[in-house]
């Protein structure tokens, strides 16, 4: 039951990882950096997803 809603989460927080790092780049303008930033939020957001896809994992036990 927790693994599930922990999962739920974790898959909540990597869309707005990248939601955020969106929005901010249409505000603010990132020169140099905005490589490093891109790959970094998809790096956790990715990350995130798949903790989140394994915990949510809803196969059941026979």
């Amino acid at each position: 039951m927790w693994k599930e809603k922990l999962g739920n989460y974790l898959i909540d927080i990597s869309k707005y990882v990248l939601t955020g790092v969106f929005i901010a780049s249409l505000f603010e303008d990132m020169e140099n950096m905005r490589m490093l930033v891109y790959g970094l939020s998809f790096l956790v957001a990715v990350s995130l997803l798949v903790s989140g896809l394994v915990l949510s994992n809803k196969k059941g036990k026979k």
